[in-house]
């Protein structure tokens, strides 16, 4: 086989196989970004199964206040007594999901959310907005979320300058 006719055939090999690659990689992008996107809509209806069931069962999620809880079942728990006042009239938007692949059934995300009508008790602060680290694996055809760690926000300025 001449050089030509390789090259083209190669030419023509990676043609046809990177636009599906391309285009399965933003079906799972799309996939990744609708559980992130679903967690705000479950937490606003308070549903804390529903929620919890994004998740895998092993999962490990550091919430706002930097608490650590440890599994599927330790996070249901926890959300419905947070439902049950502090978060009862809580509404929860993810916004600005980016997506980035580790491997094929791995992938890290970062989402910005806001938050509404939470009733914090005196000396914690009042989650408004921030941002949140989820990984995701893909288990039996169904992205979930591994880890999660989440973090309240402010505008970032430059750092102040001094004295030494």
């Amino acid at each position: 086989m001449n050089a030509t006719l390789w090259r083209a055939l190669l030419i023509t090999t990676v043609l046809l196989i990177y636009p599906s690659a391309t285009v399965a990689q933003n079906n799972e992008e799309r996939e990744i970004r609708a559980v992130a996107v679903r967690q705000g809509e479950l937490w606003s209806r308070h549903d804390a199964k529903s929620y919890a069931a994004l998740f895998t069962d092993d999962c490990d999620v550091v919430n706002v206040l930097g608490w650590w809880w440890k599994g599927r079942a330790e996070l249901e728990s926890k959300l419905k007594a947070g439902f049950a006042y502090v978060f009862e009239e809580s509404k929860l938007t993810i916004s600005d999901v980016q997506v980035r692949f580790l491997d094929k059934d791995m992938a890290i995300a970062h989402a910005r959310w806001t938050m509404t009508g939470a009733r914090t008790p005196q000396g914690m602060p009042e989650p408004r907005e921030g941002l949140q680290t989820l990984v995701f694996t893909k288990r039996a055809g169904q992205w979930l979320i591994a880890a999660f760690h989440n973090t309240n926000a402010v505008p970032e300025r430059p750092f102040p300058t001094g004295p030494r």
